[in-house]
């Protein structure tokens, strides 16, 4: 079987477990929006830095039975980007949820992603414009929080005092000056 996914015809494809699995054709608009801001926040914070920051399409060898593209991530060791796609565990990953691919990023994706030193993992869920943020700890995924940014017919129903508890802001856990805005994360998507 040939496991080299280039784009075959017209859409890509990520080997799973070792199957083909093609992808959709493009992401809808906050799916987009959503992993574009990421990337942007990222790529503008890390020129002149070590680290690489790849976007949505950028092959990933884990393992032979596991080729994925994930939505975006974040490289630190040179020696695994080659000219076509990074080769070994990047230390973010990065997956926007759609209903098509929300049970394999949570399931299988994740355990592949853990098993192969994944240093941390977002799901970003853009119907309810939040993040659950994952890191690696002693070899394993631990949920560290779900940062959500809520609606303002929400907001309008609470009181000042858990206002002022919700959390807006949160820091990946590879850059300690690094800090995400989920305002800035979300905007545009609807």
């Amino acid at each position: 079987m040939n496991t080299n996914l280039a784009y075959q015809d017209e859409y890509p494809s990520e080997l799973i477990n070792g199957q083909i699995v093609m992808m959709s054709p493009s992401p809808v608009s906050n799916h987009f929006l959503a992993a574009g801001n990421i990337f942007s926040i990222f790529q503008y914070y890390l020129r002149g830095k070590k680290c690489t920051p790849y976007f949505d399409g950028f092959e990933l060898f884990l393992t032979e039975k596991d080729h994925f593209r994930p939505d975006m991530m974040i490289v630190c060791d040179p020696n695994k980007i080659k000219y076509n796609g990074v080769y070994g565990a990047p230390d973010l990953v990065v997956e926007v949820l759609s209903p098509a691919t929300a049970q394999r990023d949570r399931g299988y994706k994740k355990d592949i992603y853990e098993q192969c030193g994944v240093k941390e993992y977002w799901l970003v869920d853009t119907n309810n414009k939040s993040i659950e943020q994952y890191l690696l700890t002693d070899g394993k995924f631990v949920l560290h929080a779900v940062y959500t940014l809520y609606p303002d017919y929400m907001l309008a129903d609470m009181t000042d005092e858990e206002k002022a508890e919700l959390i807006t802001e949160f820091k990946c856990s590879l850059y300690d000056d690094l800090t995400f805005s989920l305002a800035d994360i979300f905007e545009r998507v609807k």
